[in-house]
């Protein structure tokens, strides 16, 4: 049983505050992308929804978190004066 204890691997410390690390989307910068990205965009999240992981594959120098705060920010009417 001993073996086990000194083989087992340490584990990260969680911690929990009550200050959440979550970006307030009201300070998020306008991402902005070309056409092509756009429309690739669009028409993945027709084919396969919110699947951002597979639809930012598509997409070179793109990650997910990126595509769906784009997502977010062109369907939210909070972002509509910061649009154009």
């Amino acid at each position: 049983m001993q073996t086990m204890d000194k083989c087992r691997r340490k584990r990260p410390k969680i911690t929990t505050s009550d200050q959440s690390e979550e970006v307030v989307s009201i300070e998020w910068e306008f991402i902005h992308l070309s056409e092509q990205e756009e429309d690739l965009i669009y028409r993945m999240y027709r084919l396969v929804g919110e699947r951002w992981d597979l639809i930012a594959g598509r997409i070179p120098g793109r990650t997910a978190v990126e595509l769906e705060r784009f997502w977010i920010m062109r369907h939210s009417d909070m972002f509509a004066e910061k649009r154009n």
